[in-house]
């Protein structure tokens, strides 16, 4: 193990109400140990900063500004990025180990999903290539669930996941309200929920609605149903209670939406020039409702994955400590790891934080349960709100106010003096 080594941690991908957290838990037990760790520095923006040599100085910052770190959502603080670094990116791999050893650096912490994971293992392995002292630990995050494997044994869930659910089941219950009340005149309020390929988020909005009493359809991208047959499903709710609410996926297929994707190949739904939810409300007023009115739509967008107002507080204390875990996994096991959630079987909700090797999460991408898909395909199981239900917590997080506003961390840009020649990253020259 490095001794009294510099570290870096930085994040990446989307960001999460919580990621913060998990950020705030590796600077804290980082800072418990001063014969072990040295600086600590953040990569601005992620990898993209490291590449940069743009490395802030979280070590000079004020106790207090982490300590808001707590309540601070998305990704401000450090930032993060969506850049990958790809196998033919050569340079970019040692240009990551160069700035390392310029600053010496011993630990490298990564929060992210699967891409960053992947990310991670690279550098871990180049750097024991090339005689680099280096432990590179990662950190889960995903709001969409999708890191490790479909059966929940590599992790259970992933920091963020639960925030997002649990805006979700809230904004269910508004929209229950708002279509209960306008719906002579607003028959049918589709919702579109975040979520690529699969369909943790958009299932949330069960919760919800546990009971099953709103006249509620969701649409996952595993629910292969066409256009017409979300239609039909519309109008048959329509007949039976005269309202519907409908959540679907940015993922579930509507045709054509003129898609533009990330650096990971993803698609970014809320760049591209449609959304699943304004097809389907055109679709469904131009087919036409069996009531009197017509379909409305509302397009939720980023504030799912940054409103720290609906955030978990089981999400916020679970992620601190994947940040914490990552370090003592970088202490007492060395690299090559992810922190990691398990949950401990039995009735009450309760989870072991644990490692497994990147190697396992880089790249994966684990599939909703079909088991936890009603026959229908337009419902999710009671299984899935037992799994899901704790995740969200029991009561609002405290969020400091200050003559009104919400007070969020501000870290200083200080940032470590560059000792290299200017650098820039591969895939934006």
């Amino acid at each position: 193990m490095p001794a009294n080594k510099n570290v870096v941690v930085a994040q990446s991908g989307g960001p999460s109400p919580v990621i913060n957290n998990t950020l705030r838990g590796i600077i804290e037990t980082c800072q418990m140990f001063p014969d072990k760790f040295g600086k600590i520095y953040g990569g601005w923006h992620g990898i993209e900063g490291v590449l940069k040599e743009e490395l802030i100085d979280i070590s000079a910052q004020k106790k207090e500004e982490i300590s808001l770190l707590r309540t601070t959502p998305a990704a401000g603080s450090i930032g993060t990025c969506r850049y990958k670094l790809k196998a033919h990116q050569q340079e970019d791999f040692e240009r990551v180990i160069e700035v390392f050893k310029a600053h010496n650096v011993g630990y490298f912490f990564y929060i992210g999903g699967n891409d960053s994971m992947d990310t991670a293992n690279k550098i871990a392995k180049l750097a024991h290539k090339k005689g680099l002292d280096l432990v590179a630990v990662g950190g889960s995050k995903t709001i969409d669930n999708d890191v490790g494997d479909s059966e929940f044994k590599l992790i259970d869930h992933t920091p963020g996941y639960g925030s997002v659910a649990r805006y979700w089941a809230l904004n269910v219950q508004n929209a229950n309200e708002e279509n209960m009340g306008s719906s002579p005149a607003d028959p049918v309020l589709v919702l579109q929920a975040m979520g690529r390929k699969i369909g943790f988020i958009p299932a949330a909005a069960r919760l919800g609605d546990p009971d099953r009493q709103m006249p509620l359809q969701i649409y996952m991208p595993e629910s292969g149903l066409s256009l017409d047959q979300l239609t039909d499903n519309v109008n048959d709710e329509l007949k039976r209670s005269d309202r519907c609410i409908v959540v679907v996926s940015e993922g579930f297929d509507v045709g054509d939406i003129g898609e533009v994707k990330d650096s990971f190949g993803h698609t970014e739904f809320s760049a591209s020039m449609f959304t699943a939810q304004q097809v389907v409300v055109n679709h469904l007023n131009k087919v036409g409702l069996k009531a009197r009115g017509a379909a409305r739509g509302q397009v939720v967008g980023t504030d799912q994955r940054s409103t720290m107002i609906y955030a978990s507080s089981v999400d916020i204390d679970e992620a601190y400590k994947v940040g914490q875990n990552a370090v003592v996994i970088a202490v007492e096991h060395g690299s090559g790891y992810m922190s990691t959630i398990l949950r401990r079987p039995g009735l009450i909700y309760n989870v072991d934080f644990d490692k497994v090797p990147l190697e396992d999460v880089a790249n994966s991408e684990r599939e909703f349960p079909k088991e936890w898909i009603t026959p229908n395909r337009i419902d999710v199981t009671d299984e899935f709100v037992k799994y899901a239900r704790p995740l969200i917590g029991e009561d609002w997080v405290s969020v400091p106010v200050i003559n009104g506003m919400q007070r969020f961390a501000r870290l200083e840009k200080i940032f470590a003096e560059q000792r290299l020649e200017k650098y820039i990253p591969q895939a934006i020259r």
